[in-house]
Protein backbone atom coordinates (compact mmCIF):
# COMPACT_ATOMS: atom_id res chain seq x y z
CA UNK A 1 0.00 0.00 0.00
CA UNK A 2 1.15 3.46 -0.74
CA UNK A 3 1.95 6.12 1.83
CA UNK A 4 -0.23 8.61 -0.04
CA UNK A 5 -2.80 9.03 2.76
CA UNK A 6 0.03 9.79 5.21
CA UNK A 7 1.55 12.34 2.81
CA UNK A 8 -1.82 14.00 2.25
CA UNK A 9 -2.57 14.11 5.97
CA UNK A 10 0.87 15.51 6.87
CA UNK A 11 0.86 18.15 4.14
CA UNK A 12 -2.73 19.15 4.98
CA UNK A 13 -1.84 19.52 8.66
CA UNK A 14 1.29 21.50 7.78
CA UNK A 15 -0.67 23.93 5.57
CA UNK A 16 -3.40 24.29 8.17
CA UNK A 17 -1.02 24.74 11.13
CA UNK A 18 1.27 27.23 9.38
CA UNK A 19 -1.38 29.14 7.42
CA UNK A 20 0.45 28.35 4.19
CA UNK A 21 -0.50 26.63 0.96
CA UNK A 22 1.15 25.14 -2.10
CA UNK A 23 1.77 28.56 -3.68
CA UNK A 24 3.93 29.60 -0.71
CA UNK A 25 6.67 27.18 -1.75
CA UNK A 26 8.98 27.07 -4.75
CA UNK A 27 8.88 23.28 -4.57
CA UNK A 28 6.93 20.65 -2.63
CA UNK A 29 8.44 17.17 -2.76
CA UNK A 30 7.12 13.91 -1.35
CA UNK A 31 9.05 10.72 -1.51
CA UNK A 32 8.72 8.15 -2.72
CA UNK A 33 5.10 7.71 -3.77
CA UNK A 34 5.76 7.03 -7.45
CA UNK A 35 3.30 7.92 -10.21
CA UNK A 36 0.24 6.36 -8.63
CA UNK A 37 0.83 7.66 -5.13
CA UNK A 38 1.67 11.14 -6.39
CA UNK A 39 -1.57 11.22 -8.39
CA UNK A 40 -3.53 10.07 -5.34
CA UNK A 41 -2.19 12.92 -3.19
CA UNK A 42 -2.94 15.42 -5.96
CA UNK A 43 -6.49 14.00 -6.22
CA UNK A 44 -7.04 14.20 -2.44
CA UNK A 45 -6.10 17.88 -2.48
CA UNK A 46 -8.21 18.55 -5.58
CA UNK A 47 -11.17 17.03 -3.72
CA UNK A 48 -10.56 19.69 -1.03
CA UNK A 49 -10.39 22.43 -3.66
CA UNK A 50 -6.61 22.82 -3.35
CA UNK A 51 -4.50 22.93 -6.51
CA UNK A 52 -1.04 21.57 -5.72
CA UNK A 53 0.27 23.32 -8.82
CA UNK A 54 3.20 22.51 -11.10
CA UNK A 55 5.82 22.61 -8.32
CA UNK A 56 4.49 19.49 -6.59
CA UNK A 57 6.88 16.58 -7.24
CA UNK A 58 7.91 13.22 -5.85
CA UNK A 59 11.41 11.92 -5.14
CA UNK A 60 10.86 8.71 -7.08
CA UNK A 61 9.64 10.62 -10.10
CA UNK A 62 12.66 12.94 -9.89
CA UNK A 63 15.19 10.16 -9.30
CA UNK A 64 14.29 7.93 -12.22
CA UNK A 65 14.20 8.64 -15.95
CA UNK A 66 10.57 7.73 -16.59
CA UNK A 67 11.10 7.71 -20.35
CA UNK A 68 13.82 5.06 -20.15
CA UNK A 69 12.99 3.22 -16.93
CA UNK A 70 9.73 1.42 -16.19
CA UNK A 71 9.26 2.85 -12.68
CA UNK A 72 5.56 3.38 -12.00
CA UNK A 73 5.33 2.48 -8.34
CA UNK A 74 8.56 4.04 -7.12
CA UNK A 75 11.06 2.37 -4.85
CA UNK A 76 12.29 2.84 -1.29
CA UNK A 77 10.91 6.02 0.26
CA UNK A 78 13.92 6.31 2.55
CA UNK A 79 16.46 5.71 -0.22
CA UNK A 80 14.83 7.94 -2.81
CA UNK A 81 14.15 10.74 -0.36
CA UNK A 82 17.71 10.80 0.97
CA UNK A 83 19.24 10.62 -2.51
CA UNK A 84 17.08 13.33 -4.00
CA UNK A 85 17.37 15.66 -0.99
CA UNK A 86 21.15 15.40 -0.70
CA UNK A 87 21.94 15.20 -4.39
CA UNK A 88 19.40 17.34 -6.17
CA UNK A 89 17.35 19.51 -3.83
CA UNK A 90 20.05 20.90 -1.56
CA UNK A 91 22.38 21.63 -4.47
CA UNK A 92 19.50 23.39 -6.23
CA UNK A 93 18.90 25.51 -3.15
CA UNK A 94 22.61 26.35 -2.92
CA UNK A 95 22.55 27.37 -6.58
CA UNK A 96 19.57 29.67 -5.91
CA UNK A 97 17.08 27.62 -7.94
CA UNK A 98 14.67 27.46 -4.99
CA UNK A 99 14.38 29.61 -1.87
CA UNK A 100 11.62 27.78 -0.03
CA UNK A 101 11.10 24.06 -0.22
CA UNK A 102 8.64 21.77 1.58
CA UNK A 103 10.14 18.30 1.86
CA UNK A 104 7.78 15.50 2.92
CA UNK A 105 9.50 12.10 2.79
CA UNK A 106 7.34 9.03 3.25
CA UNK A 107 7.92 5.46 4.32
CA UNK A 108 6.32 2.28 5.58
CA UNK A 109 6.35 1.15 9.19
CA UNK A 110 7.33 -2.41 8.45
CA UNK A 111 7.07 -5.00 11.17
CA UNK A 112 7.80 -8.71 10.71
CA UNK A 113 5.13 -9.53 13.28
CA UNK A 114 2.34 -7.53 11.64
CA UNK A 115 3.35 -8.80 8.18
CA UNK A 116 3.24 -12.42 9.38
CA UNK A 117 -0.15 -11.79 10.96
CA UNK A 118 -1.50 -10.40 7.69
CA UNK A 119 -1.94 -6.89 9.08
CA UNK A 120 -1.78 -3.80 6.91
CA UNK A 121 1.46 -1.83 6.70
CA UNK A 122 0.93 1.75 7.90
CA UNK A 123 2.58 4.60 6.06
CA UNK A 124 4.29 7.57 7.63
CA UNK A 125 5.28 11.05 6.47
CA UNK A 126 7.12 13.97 8.04
CA UNK A 127 7.29 17.50 6.66
CA UNK A 128 10.26 19.83 6.83
CA UNK A 129 10.35 23.36 5.46
CA UNK A 130 13.77 24.33 4.12
CA UNK A 131 14.50 27.97 3.40
CA UNK A 132 17.60 29.62 1.94
CA UNK A 133 18.65 33.24 1.69
CA UNK A 134 21.54 34.66 -0.26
Amino acid sequence: MTSSPAAYDTLSAFFRDTGTGPRDFDLIVTGDLGELGHAIVRDFFARDGVDMGPNFHDCGLLLYDRQRQDMHAGASGCGCSASVLNGYLLSGMRAGRWKRLLFAPTGALLSPISACQGESIPGICHAVCLAAER
